[in-house]
């Protein structure tokens, strides 16, 4: 009453171990048995040589009844270790079960360690500064085409002046004074002049 009772663990290893050692028993006696065969083939040919019929076929009973014997060894040694096989299968099913249980304890610990507000806080708090920083991006790239728009639109301007001047003859020179371009005509646009002055006024 006072023993402990064996675990499951402690109960599958020990059957195991009487399991393997009926195996090397049975082993043991089909090799005794068949090293009795030998000797009785040879008992049975020295008789038959000397014309003893009647004592070649009384051992040639004994002959066939070790062999049947023989025969039922490795057929009780085949069920032995399909149990033996049975029993490894159950004990890795066990150890599977064992291995899941632990998993499933671990993660229902880390379930009860998360905190669903103060995660769904942290992922909304996320996602608004995510979606600030986005807006910031899009500003500066709108900022920075303005910046480059604008500096290819006074070249584009610069070009279509010049075009026009040079189009209708008249040089700008690369001093200023008090501001305005000194604008010089050809002779033979002397009377366009105004015209011309004030249409450059206009342009820039």
């Amino acid at each position: 009453m006072g023993n402990k009772a064996p675990t499951p663990e402690e109960q599958m290893r020990e059957s195991k171990r009487l399991i393997n050692r009926a195996i090397r028993e049975l082993d043991r006696e089909r090799v005794h048995l068949q090293n009795e065969e030998k000797k009785i083939q040879m008992e049975i040919k020295t008789l038959a040589r000397n014309g003893q019929i009647n004592a070649c076929k009384t051992l040639a009973k004994d002959l066939v009844r070790s062999r049947r014997y023989v025969t039922k060894f490795y057929e009780m040694r085949s069920k032995l270790q399909g149990v033996l096989l049975q029993l490894q299968t159950v004990k890795s099913t066990h150890s599977m079960s064992q291995a899941l249980m632990n998993v499933t304890k671990s993660m229902k610990a880390f379930n009860k360690s998360i905190n669903n507000e103060k995660l769904n806080k942290i992922m909304q708090e996320f996602m608004r500064e995510n979606e600030r920083m986005g807006m910031t991006e899009e500003m500066m790239g709108e900022a920075v085409d303005m910046a480059l728009d604008a500096e290819g639109d006074l070249e584009a301007s610069d070009q279509v002046v010049g075009q026009v001047l040079s189009e209708l003859g008249v040089e700008i020179s690369d001093q200023l004074e008090g501001g305005v371009p000194v604008v010089k005509a050809e002779p033979q646009k002397e009377n366009n002049m105004s015209d011309l002055e004030s249409r450059f006024q206009n342009l820039k």
